[in-house]
């Protein structure tokens, strides 16, 4: 956790080449031995003293070094720290084909300093507070002086500053225990391993909590479309990155719905088929043993075992296992008549939709969904998927996080909110921060910034 080069740089040749010598400590009040180092320029900028045997060891215990003076009240407590880490690298969550390469790391000091790097503005703040009686885990409240609302930033800290545990190993401990809605599905904190969607959010007046030991950051407040857009949108031409967001959209519907439309269209209305189609699915389904519901489950758990395989397995291996693991299940399952083949074509679409939503948190959040409407559906039919839908769409409208609407800005409506939601309105349009965010500058940028073509002559 220490450099030796350091001290031996920084504190051993100092004191062996002090031109003084023993004689002028000796000769000086003891009390003041310290100072009388710290005046002289004995010792570098990156020390300080400190009459506090605990705040002595917690240096120590963070890499510090501490030197004590015989008869000498006060320790000097030097910066040798040196930890070992990864450097920085392509974040593995949230890869993108355009923007910068650079992710977060578990060092929280190289965290700040990827954000620094991208916002200058003095008023950038890194207010830094302990928590963990016994890890003494370092976390950074991130904010923009003068742009985030106030009461935002002291509600954050207040959340922060009330926990009491034992110790913080992730950033996920952290957000368990200050999101607003800790008993739902839908992640109530929004977080991210990639610096430019942090400086995107502190510019727009959000708060940000960077967690040392992780190279995740969490994003305060959350609200539900963010986790449908990803960094790569405002890399690319807006027309493409709205056809993407449109796609995104239609990829989380087939991902809940596709296997409850299978059991709904085959068990109960099947006359919302055409003719064709349906006496096609019947041949099929004659020789399965099991009903169209328990068919799905069967094939639905058996996807998210494979999903979870694939990632312990080691990575040369995983990728290879996965995919011969589905084609041979499938195949045998379909050959000896436990499943259609209809409903494997289904699953795989589900499965495969369900990992264009950008967020992970967001989308593990569908994939639990997608039991309930399935066994509602099996229940009900059409009633019972809607009446599922419905209790999804009322919960999602009910959730804050840290006061803001969930599904804001469209509910309650914020007309011009609109131009960063379904669609990706052009840079030139997008002249206000969001509303509901109640920063202290609205306005981001000057009005009438729409290129135009030079006159003509």
């Amino acid at each position: 956790m220490v450099d030796g080069r350091i001290i031996d740089e920084t504190i051993i040749k100092p004191l062996i080449l002090y031109p003084e010598g023993q004689s002028e400590l000796t000769l000086h009040r003891k009390e003041n031995r310290v100072s009388l180092l710290m005046e002289k320029g004995v010792f570098t900028a990156a020390a300080k003293e400190t009459t506090r045997m605990g705040e002595a060891v917690s240096g120590v215990l963070e890499g510090d070094t501490a030197l004590f003076i015989d008869e000498c009240t006060a320790v000097l407590v030097l910066n040798t720290r040196k930890y070992e880490g990864r450097a920085v690298s392509e974040p593995v969550t949230e890869s993108e084909i355009k923007g910068p390469r650079d992710g977060f790391v578990e060092n929280i000091q190289t965290n700040a300093a990827l954000i620094r790097r991208r916002i200058k503005d003095p008023g950038l703040r890194f207010d830094k507070m302990t928590i963990g009686a016994r890890t003494q885990t370092t976390v950074c409240v991130s904010y923009i002086d003068g742009l985030t609302n106030d009461k935002l930033i002291g509600e954050v800290k207040q959340r922060l500053g009330r926990i009491k545990t034992d110790g913080v190993i992730s950033s996920e401990e952290i957000q368990e225990l200050i999101e607003d809605t800790p008993y739902s599905i839908f992640p109530g904190i929004h977080n991210t391993e990639r610096p430019d969607k942090v400086c995107s959010a502190l510019l727009e007046g959000r708060v940000v909590v960077l967690v040392d030991n992780t190279p995740f950051v969490s994003i305060i407040p959350a609200v539900y479309w963010e986790f449908f857009t990803s960094s790569g949108d405002y890399y690319s031409h807006f027309i493409y990155s709205s056809f993407i967001r449109w796609i995104r959209q239609l990829a989380l519907f087939i991902s809940i719905s596709a296997s409850s439309f299978y059991v709904m269209l085959t068990s109960y209305h099947q006359e919302m088929l055409p003719t064709v189609l349906a006496m096609k699915i019947s041949a099929d389904r004659a020789g399965v043993p099991f009903p169209a519901f328990l068919e799905a489950v069967i094939m639905e758990l058996i996807i998210e075992i494979m999903k979870e395989a694939g990632l312990r397995l080691p990575k040369p291996i995983g990728q290879t296992v996965s995919i011969v693991g589905s084609l041979v299940i499938g195949q045998a399952a379909v050959a000896a008549g436990l499943v259609s083949p209809l409903l494997i074509i289904v699953i795989a679409v589900a499965a495969i939709s369900s990992f264009s939503i950008p967020n992970f948190r967001m989308s593990n959040a569908f994939q639990l969904l997608r039991f309930p409407v399935l066994a509602a559906t099996a229940c009900f039919g059409l009633l019972g998927y809607l009446a599922c839908v419905i209790v999804v769409l009322l919960r999602l409208m009910s959730m804050r996080s840290y006061g803001t609407p969930y599904l804001a800005p469209v509910i309650p409506f914020d007309k011009s909110g609109q131009k960063d939601v379904f669609v990706r309105a052009p840079w030139w349009k997008m002249d206000w921060r969001p509303r509901f965010l109640k920063a202290k500058e609205g306005r981001r940028q000057a009005p009438n910034l729409r290129p135009k073509p030079p006159p003509k002559g």
